[in-house]
């Protein structure tokens, strides 16, 4: 998948500051969350470094089209608008069922108070709404991509 014209400078920059001579790492870009508080807030998580993870249904996967990540994928991660905020490198996936996401997985996922029980509730909304939006019936044993990930880029001053 190439990078999207819009997002081409931004990804350009973090090739030359970083040395990255591997642009086929590139896999996606990043929008957390499905509106735009929820997005914007958790950019600013990942930004100030408490967001490390993101668990996304292995269903939506499929209908987007695209291959679950893997370790040293690259994604642009952006606020609402569109606007390039970071980007990470996948470190580790692991597929496992909603109902058997840890407490550790929550807790560097980073978002409420860290805890499993703010993270099942959180995501059961989201998931269930993801669902209806797909024409799917939300369950406890749905297949969810956990995947863990870093900071490889954040310019010091992101352009207004």
């Amino acid at each position: 998948m190439p990078v999207p014209p819009h997002l081409q400078t931004f990804w350009n920059e973090f090739l030359l500051v970083t040395g990255t001579t591997d642009a086929d790492r590139y896999y996606d870009v990043c929008v957390f969350g499905d509106n735009k508080q929820l997005a914007d807030d958790l950019g600013n998580l990942v930004l100030r470094g408490i967001k490390r993870a993101t668990a996304g249904s292995l269903a939506s996967y499929e209908d987007q089209g695209i291959h679950v990540p893997r370790a040293g994928d690259l994604s642009i991660v952006t606020d609402w608008s569109g606007k390039p905020l970071c980007i990470i490198e996948t470190q580790v996936v692991e597929v496992v069922p909603y109902n058997e996401v840890t407490a550790e997985f929550a807790a560097v996922e980073g978002e409420g108070d860290g805890s499993l029980a703010f993270w099942r509730e959180a995501h059961k909304q989201y998931f269930e709404r993801e669902c209806v939006q797909a024409g799917r019936i939300f369950g406890e044993d749905m297949l969810l991509a956990c995947e863990q990930f870093k900071v490889v880029y954040q310019p010091r001053l992101n352009a207004a």
